[in-house]
C-alpha cells in the first residue's frame, strides 16, 4: 500500500476522479457515505420535541457532530484507517430506510434515504433523508475536490439543510473539509479543518471550531473540536473575547469518541456523549434481486465481493465493465448533459432561505460549482411515477440484458438468465466491444493474498474499535471484511498503475 500512497505525492491538481487500485478501495461508493447522517433516527428526529428554539438548536448540533465518525470513516474501525469510496458513476441511486419503534404512537417510525450521483464531470452527489411522521428533512448535494499537499485535502463544496416542519425552522448544515493526514506513514487518518457554522432561521447559530492534534493547535489529542450555541442578536459582554457572542451552550471533546454539553450559564454539565457506545439502527435496503441495476449494491455486487475475498484482479475486472460502459454512454449524451436524471432535478437558483441562512455567517452558494441547484422530485417519488426498472433494459455496463438475475447488472448472468454476448450503446445501439481489459497488468494475474495468521487475528481483533453498522436486506451480503495485506509484487504492479493511462483525468 505504501508505494501507492508515496506515488500520490508526485500528482498534482485534483485528484477527485482518479482510478484507485482496488487494495485501497472502500466497499461502499460514494453514493452510500450520506446513510451515516441518519443511522441513529432517533437522534435525527429529537430536536422536533424541544419547544426551546435554544434547546432544538443544540439538539441539531448533537446530531450533527454524533454523525462525523462514521461519515468519515465510512463505517469502519477506525484502527482500519481510511479507504477511497468507489467512485459513483452517473445515475448511480442508493435507497434505503430504517425502522425502528414503528409501532409505538410516540416512536421515531421510518426514516428514508435517496441518494443519486447527478453528475460525473465534475462528481456531484445529491440526497434527500426524511422521516415523515415527525417532518424532519435534510437535503443537500456535494462535489468534493481532492488536491495533494503533503496531505490528501478533501473540499467540500455544496451545501445541505435540514427542515423541522412542525416549528417551521430551517438550518443550514455544513460540509466540513478534510485533511488525511498519516498518508506516507502507512496509517491514514481523517482530520476536520476550520471553523463551521450551523445557522437558523430561528435566530441561533452554532459554531464549530476543529483542531485536531498538531504542533500548533493546542488540541491534547487528533479529532477534538470546541462548539458554542449562541442567539445571533445577543449583545456581547465587555469581558468577552472578540467576535464571539455570549454561548448558551457549549459543547467540547473528540467527535470520533466522547464529547460534553454544558450550561455555561448554569455552570453545570448536561450530557456526556460517546459516539463508540451510542447504539445505531440497522440501515435496510431492498434484497439484491429486487434491486434496480442501477442501485448501488447491485451495481457493484461483484466488486465488493471480490474485495471483501482478497481478489484485487477480480475487482479491478468487475470495475472495469462498469467503467468502461459508463465511458460508452457518455460518447453520446453529451458527456452527460443529456441524461435524465431520476429523483432530482437541476435549478439554476438556490433556495432563498438557503442563499439568507448563508450569507449570516459569510459564505457565498454557487449553483454552477456543482453543476445546479439540484431539489427533490417529490411529486415523483411520492406519487409512485418512477417504477423500476428505471431506464428500462439499459444496464450501468452499457449492455442491455434480460432477466432479472441478480449478476444481471455487471454481466455475469445467473442461472435461468438469458445474457446477452453484445454490449451496445445505451443511447442509439452502435455496437461496442463486449471485452473490458483489466485495470492492472494482465501478465501474469495477480493470485489473492494469504489469509492473515492466528497472531495476526488476534492482533487485529484487538485493534477493533465498534463493529460496522448493522445492515439487512441483501441476499448476497457484500458485506465488509477484514482488508488483506498486500503482497511486495502487488505493491509494485500498483505503483505501475498509478503511472498509466488509467487515471481518469487523462481520459479522452
Amino acid at each position: 500500500m505504501l508505494p501507492f500512497k508515496q506515488s500520490i505525492a508526485t500528482i498534482r491538481g485534483d485528484l477527485s476522479n482518479i482510478t484507485a487500485p482496488p487494495f485501497v478501495l472502500d466497499t461502499k461508493s460514494a453514493v452510500e457515505l450520506p446513510s451515516f447522517w441518519a443511522e441513529r433516527p432517533s437522534i435525527f428526529v429529537a430536536p422536533v420535541a424541544a419547544q426551546d428554539p435554544a434547546e432544538r438548536a443544540l439538539l441539531v448540533l448533537k446530531w450533527f457532530l454524533s454523525s462525523l465518525r462514521n461519515q468519515q470513516y465510512a463505517g469502519r474501525s477506525p484502527a482500519e484507517g481510511v479507504k477511497k469510496p468507489i467512485n459513483a458513476f452517473l445515475g448511480e441511486l442508493f435507497l434505503a430506510r430504517w425502522e425502528e419503534d414503528e409501532d409505538d404512537r410516540d416512536g421515531t417510525g421510518v426514516t428514508r434515504l435517496v441518494s443519486e450521483q447527478v453528475s460525473h464531470h465534475p462528481p456531484v452527489t445529491a440526497c434527500r433523508v426524511w422521516n415523515e411522521k415527525h417532518g424532519v428533512t435534510a437535503e443537500g448535494y456535494t462535489r468534493q475536490e481532492i488536491t495533494f499537499s503533503g496531505n490528501v485535502n478533501i473540499q467540500q463544496i455544496g451545501h445541505a439543510t435540514l427542515h423541522l416542519a412542525h416549528h417551521n425552522e430551517t438550518y443550514l448544515v455544513p460540509l466540513p473539509n478534510i485533511k488525511i493526514k498519516g498518508l506516507l506513514t502507512g496509517s491514514p487518518y481523517p482530520e476536520l479543518q476550520g471553523t463551521h457554522h450551523i445557522p437558523c432561521t430561528s435566530g441561533y447559530t452554532s459554531t464549530i471550531d476543529f483542531s485536531g492534534r498538531g504542533l500548533f493547535s493546542g488540541a491534547d489529542r487528533k479529532h477534538s473540536f470546541e462548539a458554542r450555541v449562541y442567539r445571533d442578536d445577543r449583545h456581547r459582554d465587555d469581558d468577552e473575547e472578540e467576535g464571539h457572542a455570549s454561548p448558551i451552550y457549549t459543547v467540547s471533546g473528540h467527535w470520533d469518541g466522547l464529547f460534553v454539553i454544558r450550561d455555561p450559564r448554569q455552570d453545570v454539565e448536561l450530557e456526556t456523549f460517546d459516539v463508540t457506545t451510542a447504539a445505531t439502527t440497522p440501515l435496510v435496503t431492498d434484497p439484491i434481486t429486487e434491486q434496480d441495476p442501477w442501485e448501488s449494491r447491485r451495481a457493484w455486487c461483484d466488486v465488493r465481493e471480490a474485495l471483501q475475498r482478497g481478489d484485487m484482479q477480480g475487482a479491478a475486472d468487475a470495475k472495469a465493465r462498469v467503467e468502461n460502459g459508463q465511458r460508452e454512454m457518455r460518447k453520446t449524451d453529451g458527456d452527460g448533459a443529456d441524461w435524465q436524471r431520476l429523483f432530482f432535478q437541476p435549478g439554476s437558483r438556490t433556495s432563498e432561505v438557503a442563499v439568507s441562512l448563508a450569507q449570516k455567517v459569510g459564505l457565498v452558494l454557487n449553483p454552477e460549482d456543482t453543476v445546479a441547484a439540484w431539489s427533490f422530485r417529490r411529486d415523483e417519488w411520492e406519487g409512485g411515477r418512477l417504477q423500476k426498472p428505471y431506464h428500462g433494459d439499459l444496464r450501468p455496463d452499457n449492455s442491455h440484458a434480460t432477466g432479472s438475475g441478480i449478476d444481471g447488472a455487471t454481466g455475469t448472468g445467473t442461472e435461468g438468465e438469458e445474457k446477452d454476448d453484445i454490449v451496445v450503446n445505451g443511447v442509439n445501439g452502435v455496437p461496442s466491444p463486449s471485452h473490458s481489459p483489466s485495470l492492472l497488468p494482465t501478465s501474469p494475474s495477480i493470485p489473492p493474498p494469504p489469509p492473515p495468521s492466528p497472531q495476526q487475528k488476534r492482533h487485529q481483533e484487538q485493534q477493533e474499535g465498534t463493529p460496522d453498522v448493522a445492515e439487512t436486506g441483501t441476499t448476497r451480503d457484500c458485506e465488509q471484511q477484514q482488508p488483506t495485506t498486500m503482497t511486495a509484487r502487488e505493491k509494485t504492479l500498483v505503483e505501475h498503475f498509478l503511472r498509466d493511462r488509467y487515471s481518469s483525468r487523462r481520459r479522452s
